[in-house]
């Protein structure tokens, strides 16, 4: 997977449309960078842009997104409810996929020498990217907002790290760095402004200051009143939602506002959220309530609805989720294609898809089947005796039969390294070493696909048992085909071990790897032959 990373920038406009398109349209037409987000408000007179790309593309995009803010964006006449000190106000990096923390912070170095030097305007550092302790947070450097920046940047401790040491009225000064995902969250109060940030305070991990700190940790925010929602908000920056969820931060809101007899009416996501942070909500919920949900799509569907995500505007979790907005789809051109086209192409007169192929997509359908006849058995009034049992089966089973599939196409993808290493020039002394070392890596692979195929499938066994024991009878022929395709797909792939472990010269690897396999097959003629009898025992 290539290097992705978020940058999440936050211009002083939120009213003026022709401004943000101009904006979104500078970051849209960025080679390499893709616009995932355009969240206004005319409240707070800002907007929340969200786009991602590789390293390279994501500072040109900040660059030219800061550019059209330049000629359009005038500071001295900007009004609104969220602080802020400049016309583009903080601009993140964050590392999404393959990308560390220290490549942010050069990403953002380098973009603010780049804006500074082009603009001719002042800009400072923040978190990872920070070069003083004293200003490190946002709220340290945003202190005063944009009417005592002029003021603050006459002192020595406050001057930029990047561009002019005077104030620049138009513009104010900008304020960027590297840090991990933040969740802008804000919870609706059906009450006023004064209410939200009695609320709000109480929770901020800095509370009201240092005799009396807040309720929960990593938080920053304040409360304020929306007039296009009619309604307050606490509004809160989330820096480390697995310390501090989502969910405990909606619960904690609403035990603080019950306690002043105000009403909460749902939240909202401002830019994009991880899709683990609603996993977390859904999980938190379905544990409370003694719920059963195993889709994603569910889940996800659970957390918006416990939450109130739809309460100001629609949740659209294909829009709003970050890992859905920057999925490719799988390269899977075996997994990928129809039934027949597989068969079709097995048949052919080719060596891959082959055994190692063909053993993936049996214990694959062996761990589907089992998980089909619990699913069956699940929530049926007759059977409501083994629910407990039965919603223990089927996440193992589910979870195992969608991990087998894409070792269909790794298999193939193993032999083809494999056989391309062979073809390579051995003449010289450096080519034999390069094919030498070619050869041995796609070995390994060869031998590691089915060895993880057969693991994988022998995690299914005391599953598959328990839903020989526990499912409706009804389900025995599905049940046996099951455990059938399971234990052929295991002897197939130690078939294949076989083959290739002939050319593996570490012997001890050898050795054991062999033993593993060995006993894994064995294991499986046992099970089988276990579950068969369990069947029987039942239909008698």
């Amino acid at each position: 997977m290539k290097k992705i990373v978020e940058c999440v920038p936050n211009f002083s406009e939120g009213r003026n449309t022709r401004t943000i398109e101009a904006i979104a349209a500078a970051i849209r037409n960025t080679s390499g960078c893709r616009l995932l987000d355009v969240d206004p408000g005319s409240s707070t007179n800002r907007t929340v842009f969200t786009f991602v790309g590789t390293p390279e593309a994501v500072g040109e995009g900040a660059l030219n997104a800061a550019h059209v803010a330049r000629e359009r964006i005038d500071m001295r006449q900007h009004t609104g409810e969220h602080p802020r000190m400049g016309a583009l106000d903080v601009c993140p990096f964050i590392p999404v996929a393959n990308v560390t923390m220290q490549e942010c912070v050069e990403i953002a170095n380098t973009f603010a020498r780049r804006a500074a030097d082009k603009l001719q305007v002042p800009f400072y550092l923040y978190e990872a990217a920070a070069q003083k302790d004293y200003r490190k947070t946002l709220s340290q450097i945003r202190e005063g907002e944009y009417e005592g920046l002029e003021e603050k940047m006459k002192q020595a401790k406050w001057q930029p790290d990047f561009g002019p040491n005077h104030f620049v009225p138009e513009w104010g000064a900008s304020i960027t760095g590297a840090r991990q995902f933040l969740i802008a969250y804000n919870v609706n109060i059906l009450g006023t402004s004064n209410q939200a940030h009695r609320i709000a305070l109480n929770i901020l991990t800095s509370g009201r200051g240092p005799e009396e700190p807040g309720i929960l940790k990593n938080i920053s925010g304040i409360g304020w009143f929306v007039d296009e929602y009619n309604l307050a908000q606490v509004t809160l920056n989330i820096s480390d939602y697995h310390t501090t969820p989502l969910h405990l931060v909606y619960e904690t809101v609403k035990k603080e506002a019950a306690a002043l007899k105000v009403g909460v009416a749902g939240s909202e996501i401002v830019g994009l959220i991880p899709l683990d942070a609603l996993r977390g909500a859904a999980d938190h919920y379905i544990e409370k309530e003694k719920l059963f949900i195993l889709d994603e799509d569910q889940k996800v569907r659970l957390a918006s609805d416990r939450l109130g995500l739809h309460a100001v505007r629609s949740f659209e979790p294909e829009k709003k989720i970050i890992e859905y907005r920057v999925a490719e789809p799988p390269v899977e051109p075996l997994a990928g294609i129809s039934v027949r086209a597989f068969i079709e192409k097995v048949s052919a007169r080719s060596t891959t898809p082959g055994g190692g192929s063909a053993a993936a997509l049996m214990t694959a359908l062996g761990a589907a089947l089992g998980a089909m006849a619990a699913k069956l058995t699940y929530g049926v009034r007759k059977f409501e005796a083994v629910d407990d049992k039965i919603r223990c089966i089927i996440p193992i089973l589910h979870d195992i039969s969608n991990s087998l599939i894409p070792m269909i196409d790794q298999d193939a993808e193993a032999y083809q390294a494999y056989a391309a290493a062979m073809r390579l020039p051995a003449h010289s002394s450096a080519e034999k070493e390069r094919q030498s070392t070619a050869m041995k890596q796609a070995l390994a692979d060869a031998i590691g696909v089915p060895m993880r195929m057969m693991r994988a499938a022998d995690d299914a066994w005391e599953a598959m048992c328990d839903v020989a024991r526990y499912a409706n009878i009804a389900s025995m022929s599905d049940i046996q085909a099951g455990a059938k395709a399971l234990e052929a797909g295991i002897w197939a792939g130690y078939q294949n071990i076989l083959i290739n472990t002939t050319d593996l010269e570490d012997d001890t690897v050898k050795q054991q790897t062999l033993r593993e396999a060995a006993r894994l097959t064995r294991r499986s003629e046992i099970k089988l032959k276990e579950i068969l009898t369990i069947l029987e025992n039942r239909n008698q």
